[in-house]
């Protein structure tokens, strides 16, 4: 999916609810600003980067309903789920440290620790 770089969120869940609106009438904008408590103006206004992104609880309403990460959406709004932000919050050196020194890693090994982490290996 390309995402444009002025609106990366509005453009890429507006391309995302299209694709599937092809295949399922209810990925209306009509429809989809109603199940997430929105509405359809404010929706499409979003997506065309003229209003400022949705709440983070809407975001994750949005994730669920365009079957996308919520994480991923988060990041496009150029935000952070409240849940990170308590685990960043607890240990700020440590994470901006770990953060940083990742940023350049390749994803396998990035992985890789997150595996060893997950399973105890520490």
């Amino acid at each position: 999916m390309a995402v444009s770089p002025k609106n990366p969120f509005g453009a890429y869940i507006r391309e995302k609810r299209e694709s599937l609106r092809k295949k399922d009438r209810r990925f209306s904008l009509r429809q989809v600003a109603a199940r997430i408590g929105v509405e359809p103006s404010y929706l499409s206004k979003v997506e065309r980067g003229e209003n400022a992104p949705l709440s983070e609880e809407k975001i994750k309403l949005l994730a669920r309903e365009l079957d996308e990460d919520q994480d991923v959406l988060l990041a496009l709004c150029g935000k952070i789920g409240a849940d990170v932000q308590e685990v960043i919050r607890k240990r700020p050196l440590l994470f901006a440290r770990l953060i940083r020194d990742l940023k350049n890693a390749p994803d396998h090994a990035v992985l890789r620790i997150l595996r060893e982490v997950r399973d105890g290996k520490w």
